[in-house]
């Protein structure tokens, strides 16, 4: 069993650039208190269990991107009196420590207590930075926290931290799981044989392959739409676990994706709006498949007229159902959305508010505003003014002019009527305040003169 799970093991790391693959740390926190030293099935629970798992690091040992540590807690001091502090990590992570693992689990023997939730604390500081690392935790125990810890919750908080995956646990001689269950995933190995298919399975489960195909669907429920970022984010850390821009393969279908099955993901597919796919959970070896609906279309604002290289306003794109700003894009630039009603503001002078601008699926939504005449201010003084729209009778902000410079200003306005209000910097009265009404044409130059 050892030996096709090892060579399963390896066909699937040497199928895959060793460059890109993490590497996989996995850490044996070894119970050695003194319940340990206790017959079970003609032998030591320790000796069993130290015999199994020197089998078990035997079968690992030649697989590329894996690496593995001990940590022994209840071996270095005799109980009674208890001591709390009786853990250690004995071999730390490195390539090739096999061998130096197995020999330093014979030397060792149950004496003391068992700081569990200390030693599962402390195994924080074994796990050395590593930017492309996953860290696995198998805890093996006959018994129960002595000290009163409380493993649960800082198996939690290693994992919200993301120093580590959820642990595996085995139970060796009794069923404990209502102690553990609620720190990782629990097994129960009440003789030798059970005891050693736990351990395989969980090592096969750490170190197999799972893919994942995500399936984002158009107006038809056909998985079309792609090229667009995919973020994974580990919901026990809240971190980002990966980034995938999503792509169709040679047949046209969604690309698999080889992902880390031992985590809990949301995905959020950065569409405009963004999608979210809230609790991915994959099974080791198998291929699994999430959809969700993108309909997409494009939306594209352009001049009527030629396109102007020093004239490119902002496009605000909004919706009702979010509060903030969606996107911003730029004249004659098209940009996909999920189909729907969208608010626009163009940041014309004036700006334009357009409400409702309705986006169909595997469709362009063209807007088209007229182009911009020119303002220009021809003045030899310094002052105080605004312009403003005229619409009917209302007169409407639109930009503040001349207090910074005596100098000739030159803007572009949408076409329509306006009214310039000015008073010299130099005169305070507001008496001498001057009114100027004009009209803008599309593409054609009005010149004011204060």
């Amino acid at each position: 069993m050892l030996g096709l799970i090892s060579m399963q093991i390896i066909g699937q790391s040497n199928s895959q650039n060793e460059d890109t693959q993490p590497t996989t740390r996995i850490l044996f926190v070894m119970d050695a208190s003194r319940s340990m030293s206790g017959k079970w099935q003609g032998e030591s629970k320790y000796v069993i269990a130290r015999t199994i798992l020197s089998q078990i690091l035997d079968s690992i040992k030649n697989i590329d991107n894996v690496q593995v540590a001990l940590r022994v807690y209840g071996h270095t001091k005799n109980f009674p009196p208890q001591n709390c502090n009786d853990t250690h990590l004995e071999v730390s992570f490195s390539d090739d420590n096999v061998e130096q693992i197995k020999f330093r689990l014979k030397q060792l023997s149950p004496r003391g207590t068992s700081p569990i939730a200390s030693s599962l604390l402390k195994s924080k500081d074994d796990f050395t930075p590593c930017n492309n690392c996953r860290n696995i935790v198998i805890l093996i125990t006959d018994g129960i926290e002595e000290c009163n810890g409380d493993i649960c919750e800082v198996s939690a908080a290693l994992q919200k931290e993301g120093i580590i995956l959820k642990p595996f646990i085995i139970g060796i001689g009794h069923d404990t799981h209502e102690a553990y269950d609620c720190a990782g995933q629990y097994y129960n190995a009440a003789n030798k044989e059970q005891f050693t298919k736990a351990l395989n399975v969980i090592i096969t489960r750490v170190l197999s392959k799972t893919s994942l195909q995500v399936n984002l669907l158009d107006q038809y429920n056909r998985p079309t739409e792609s090229n667009v970022n995919m973020t994974f984010i580990n919901k026990k850390s809240g971190e980002v676990a990966y980034n995938f821009v999503h792509t169709l393969n040679s047949k046209g279908f969604p690309d698999t994706l080889n992902i880390d099955h031992l985590v809990n993901y949301k995905i959020v597919v950065n569409t405009i709006p963004p999608r979210i796919i809230d609790s991915v959970f994959l099974t080791e070896g198998k291929h699994s498949t999430v959809s969700t609906s993108c309909p997409q279309g494009s939306l594209l604002v352009k001049l009527q007229g030629p396109t102007k290289a020093d004239f490119n306003p902002s496009v605000i794109i909004k919706s009702n159902n979010y509060t903030n700003a969606l996107n911003v894009q730029y004249l004659n630039e098209s940009v996909d959305y999920i189909s729907g009603k969208y608010n626009l503001d163009i940041l014309t002078l004036p700006p334009i508010h357009l409400d409702n601008v309705n986006i169909e699926p595997d469709n362009q939504t063209k807007i088209e505003i007229e182009n911009p005449g020119i303002a220009v201010l021809q003045k030899s003084i310094k002052g105080y003014g605004s312009i403003y729209y005229l619409d009917g009778k209302n007169q409407i902000w639109v930009i503040n002019v001349g207090s910074n410079s005596n100098q000739t200003e030159s803007l572009y306005l949408q076409p329509g009527k306006y009214r310039l209000v000015f008073r010299s910097k130099y005169v305070l009265q507001s008496a001498t305040t001057i009114e100027q009404e004009f009209e803008i044409k599309s593409e054609k130059t009005t010149r004011i003169k204060l």
